[in-house]
């Protein structure tokens, strides 16, 4: 999901940043009123989400807001690690 945060987010992501992140089961959205971000917390300007990862177990729905993840950090260069242990995890769930 991108969404503008910073001051040079002016429009949605271009075809070069898309590219970063490729594969036959990659989906990329524009969320230019950051409704996500609220969804998970956003009050305030302090409060967005963003370069944050979260990872679910199989079968999970959000409702009126997202479940419980198995695994939640960020920034995401950071917890790349962690965020592959939780990968690991919600595969070898039921």
């Amino acid at each position: 999901m991108w969404e503008p945060v910073l001051p040079t987010d002016w429009g949605a992501p271009s075809t070069s940043a898309l590219k970063r992140i490729e594969g036959p089961r990659t989906f990329q959205f524009w969320d230019k009123e950051r409704l996500l971000s609220h969804r998970m917390g956003e009050h305030d300007k302090d409060s967005i989400v963003w370069d944050h990862i979260s990872v679910y177990s199989r079968g999970s729905f959000w409702k009126q807001s997202p479940p419980e993840p198995l695994y939640a950090g960020g920034p995401v260069l950071d917890v790349i690690e962690p965020a592959r242990a939780g990968i690991a995890r919600a595969l070898t769930l039921p």
